[in-house]
């Protein structure tokens, strides 16, 4: 599975054997981690006019006395598609092969009905998707993984860029990164950075340049590899990153090869064109805490940055709009000074009304170009900055973005970010290319601001206006997009296409564009057959414009099918699935299908797949896997991973069981064959699976899909809900279940000096789920928050909203829902209450997103405010000792889903007894909410 990013970018885990951080994995001898050996690992990428082409290739031995499950796994770039993936194990290849999604379900299918065992794991991250598989190598048996990718490098700030992170997790004998440059424009900047170039290592990266051609080297020997910071025994663990740019003596570069051409387009021109600019940021309540200072502190760095020929304005808007200013002014000192003042002034509080933010945007440009108050020939740009869904105002959000085209009638340009999660990205990804823009996730880490100047940088400088790409002849046909708005200052234009006409000796393009004061126009020539410089075999891969072609069109016609009717949309994707098909790219219309090796037999196929940016991660981030068991097979729940960040929970909910054999009991102490559920995890119990179709685990099936078992009677064991620790220094966090009983109340949350606490009720007919959150501010002032509807007591008030029209706003207290959280504001506090839709009954979750923690600070959450410390004493794949708050516990590894956002993360974890854990596990039990 993969998706867009805009350097080419790698994370390097090597195959390793099973371990604490790795607890999921099967261990089928008695055997260390050194038995299975990296013997060589080689990262080849090659890079032709912008094209990356990448390989990694590693080879491992089992020397164990045993079979062992070798695991394979890779980060790459969100804007890649793989090409190939081989396995060759015992002398025999298994190759990997593209197809469309409904054949590898239906292939996929059959082989799970046959018990035959499936699942190739991808999952998303901020720039990079996830690649893994895993193999179980004979004692004494090697194996060797190919993976390819290709991608077409995209220019910002003035620079391409190609990064590799390596973490092979041990030291490996035959370790080389090598990553060789063509450009027939020439090459006339080219550094290397990156923790893998400095200090004890900088001797160790070679760089190679002439005047189209580089080469950069990293091949350290085995005691080089343990030699850098952080690294030892287990290895590298750094990045390399390759930086360049292409000589340009003309305006752009035409190259034609094989009946495919590619122009590439980046003037150096001298003079600006002004820009006018709005900024609309949303001061909703979700916006509230880290969100709403980050955003402070970028808005006050793009002011300082602003050119002083340009004009701005400022919007900010929750359920209501506020305008800087009534008209656009230019960035003059005191201008600016006043805007800083207004950016300060926003806090966060209320509801989201964007349409009439982003209306009223756009009408703030329009007046100005009709007024004439800004150059006739200026760049309009709106920029909107928002967290959540519409939640006030105009809320459908079809009649928005058709409200929004209207207003800006194709003269300005719309970008859209949003910032976390809880965005329909969708949504803004649709809403800004129907008008000109893209969208872009900032994702809410510490760098945040640094991510929103990164992209007001990008749209800083306009050079050119309504560029228009054209070849001046019949036979070009099949033409990448040609028209754009506006060329950004460190950019590039890029359009691709077939040549149709062979009799050409020369193709001839014209681009014709807008500067700030001028019509301009650009020719260029290039040569039909290929010039002699294009035969360097050493750089050079296959048919590379015939393929950088096919990887634009399909990236473009999976934009254009967001925007066309429905009645267009089949024959967009069509067209689209045909190239992926065509060139075997993984692409969101297609998976890779592997027919892996298992215990010196053909096993059932694994099925890669490449996710949408738009797909709720928790669609996304879900795998199932089966592995033997005296002579059954276990299965086991794989949960959502989420970021080691806040206090997550996931309930242990054995209830499932008892919810399965209700629906399958049958005669004789045994169950009847049907399809089950499972919506929490299940404890490891035995399944007999039977032939039979089992339903393909499709990213877009909402919860888990159904499983065809027959339950083995057991117990009932008690109901319990899960939380999760973070820790300061380990990556895996701690969990421990919380046992509980239906209508039960636990106290999550509790600070003595304000008096602000937090309880969770758990249901009566919920199975382990949080049905009701109280948040007490004070003993006169609660709210207590339902799926259905929010109520707030306030001294002698009551006051009671629907889920969706929750809306209040008081000198100390905000209280507002944004789609499926409500967020709960007062002074410098800020709750959190997350709303899960499980597949039979719904989850609240809460959650501390702001607080001044104290020493007295208690509660199942709150006590572990800090996160925690612990030490491992000793382990094995699925069991630790672990010391922690001065005892000594027995930890197993598991996984849980991570309920404090709303993506619902699968996260590793080492599972404690709560009573070593918890200062007193009975104290934080009552009867009643």
């Amino acid at each position: 599975m993969l998706c867009a990013t805009l350097c080419v970018l790698l994370l390097i885990w090597a195959p390793v054997a099973p371990g604490p951080s790795t607890p999921w994995k099967r261990d089928t001898g008695q055997s260390s981690s050194s038995d299975v050996d990296i013997y060589s690992f080689h990262i080849d990428s090659r890079v032709s006019s912008r094209y990356a082409h990448t390989v990694i290739t590693s080879r491992v031995a089992n020397r164990a006395d045993q079979s062992r499950e070798v695991l394979f796994e890779v980060e790459l770039p969100k804007n890649a598609f793989i090409s190939n993936f081989s396995m060759t194990v015992g002398g025999k290849t298994y190759v990997g092969e593209v197809k469309e999604k409904e054949v590898a379900r239906q292939q996929y299918d059959k082989a799970v009905s046959r018990g035959e065992t499936a699942g190739l794991v991808s999952t998303v991250g901020r720039t990079m998707e996830e690649f893994k598989t895993s193999v179980t190598v004979a004692a004494h048996s090697k194996v060797t993984f190919e993976l390819t990718y290709e991608e077409l490098l995209k220019r910002r700030h003035g620079q391409y860029e190609l990064l590799v992170k390596a973490r092979p997790k041990q030291v490996v004998s035959n370790f080389t990164i090598s990553v060789r440059i063509y450009e027939p424009q020439g090459i006339s900047s080219l550094e290397a950075q990156g923790a893998l170039t400095t200090n004890e290592l900088s001797s160790v990266v070679q760089t190679t340049l002439t005047e189209k051609t580089a080469h950069v080297l990293f091949s350290p020997s085995e005691e080089q590899q343990r030699l850098c910071k952080d690294c030892g025994d287990r290895g590298l663990s750094g990045d390399l990153i390759i930086k360049y740019d292409v000589s340009r003596e003309l305006p752009g570069e035409l190259q034609v090869v094989n009946g495919y051409f590619v122009h590439y387009f980046a003037p150096t021109i001298d003079l600006r064109i002004p820009k006018s600019v709005v900024f609309v940021i949303d001061r909703s309540g979700s916006m509230s805490g880290s969100k709403i200072i980050q955003t402070h502190e970028a808005l006050l760095q793009i002011l300082g940055d602003i050119n002083e020929q340009d004009h701005f304005g400022l919007i900010s808007f929750d359920s209501s709009v506020s305008l800087w200013k009534e008209t656009l002014v230019k960035a003059s000192p005191g201008n600016l000074e006043e805007a800083r003042a207004f950016v300060k002034s926003i806090t966060a509080r209320g509801a989201t009304d964007i349409n009439e933010a982003v209306m009223q945007g756009a009408q703030l440009l329009s007046r100005a170009r009709e007024d004439k108050s800004i150059p006739e020939f200026s760049a309009s740009i709106l920029i909107l900055l928002t967290d959540g869904d519409p939640t006030s105002g105009v809320t459908n959000l079809d009649q928005i973005q058709a409200n929004v085209r209207q207003a800006i009638q194709k003269k300005h340009t719309l970008y859209c970010l949003g910032f976390g999660f809880d965005v329909n990205y969708k949504f803004l990804e649709k809403m800004a290319l129907e008008n000109g823009g893209v969208a872009r996730r900032i994702y809410t880490h510490s760098d945040a601001a640094l991510q929103l100047k990164g992209f007001y940088e990008e749209v800083a400088t306009p050079l050119l206006l309504e560029v228009e790409v054209l070849f001046l002849h019949q036979g070009v046909a099949n033409l990448t997009r040609s028209s754009f708005s506006q060329y950004y200052n460190g950019s590039e234009i890029v359009v691709a296409g077939r040549l149709l006409d062979n009799s050409l000796d020369t193709l001839v393009s014209e681009v014709q564009a807008q500067s700030s004061n001028a019509k301009e126009m650009f020719r260029l020539e290039a040569p039909v057959a290929p010039e002699t410089g294009f035969q360097d075999e050493q750089y050079i891969f296959g048919q590379y414009i015939e393929r950088l072609w096919a990887y634009l069109t399909v990236q473009q016609l999976l934009e254009r099918e967001l925007l066309v009717s429905d009645q267009e949309k089949a024959q967009v994707r069509g067209r689209a699935l045909e190239l992926s098909i065509q060139y075997n790219f993984v692409t969101p219309l297609t998976s890779m299908v592997v027919t892996k090796p298992e215990d010196g037999q053909s096993s059932g196929p694994q099925v890669a797949e490449k996710p949408k940016e738009e797909q709720d991660l928790e669609e996304t981030n879900r795998d199932m896997s089966f592995t033997k068991s005296s002579g059954h097979r276990r299965f086991h729940h794989r949960m959502p991973q989420g970021p080691q960040g806040p206090l997550g929970s996931g309930s242990a909910d054995t209830g499932s069981k008892r919810a399965v054999r209700k629906k399958l009991a049958g005669r004789g102490g045994h169950s009847n064959t049907g399809y089950v559920r499972a919506n929490f995890p299940l404890p490891d119990s035995e399944y007999h699976l039977y032939s039979g179709p089992r339903p393909f685990p499709d990213p877009r099936i909402l919860d888990h899909p159904p499983v065809l078992a027959t339950v083995v009677p057991s117990p009932e064991p008690p109901l319990s809900v899960r939380f999760l620790v973070p820790s300061k220094v380990q990556v895996l966090p701690l969990c421990f279940d919380m046992p509980v009983s239906p209508g039960q109340t636990l106290l999550l949350f509790q600070e003595p000096t304000t008096g602000l606490a937090i309880f969770a009720e758990v249901g009566a007919q919920s199975r382990g789920s949080f049905s009701r959150i109280k948040i007490q501010i004070s003993p006169s002032v609660v709210i207590r928050a339902s799926a259905l509807e929010v109520t707030l007591l306030h001294t002698a008030t009551v006051q009671t909203w629907p889920w969706p029209d929750v809306s209040y706003t008081s000198d100390s207290l905000s209280v507002s829902v944004a789609g499926r959280v409500l967020t709960v504001t007062t002074g410098d506090s800020s709750v959190e209450v997350l709303v899960h839709q499980l597949q039979s009954r719904t989850h609240l979750w809460a959650r501390v997103k702001d607080h001044a923690y104290s020493s007295g600070t208690g509660g199942l959450i709150g006590q572990f405010q800090d996160n925690i410390s612990y030490e491992v004493k000793d382990s094995s794949s699925r069991s630790a000792r672990i010391e922690v708050r001065g005892n000594v516990l027995d930890a197993t590894s598991a996984r849980s889903v991570d309920y404090s956002t709303l993506s619902r993360q699968k996260v590793d974890c080492w599972l404690v007894p709560p009573t070593g854990l918890l200062r007193d596990p009975a104290a934080y039990v009552s009867a009643s909410l």
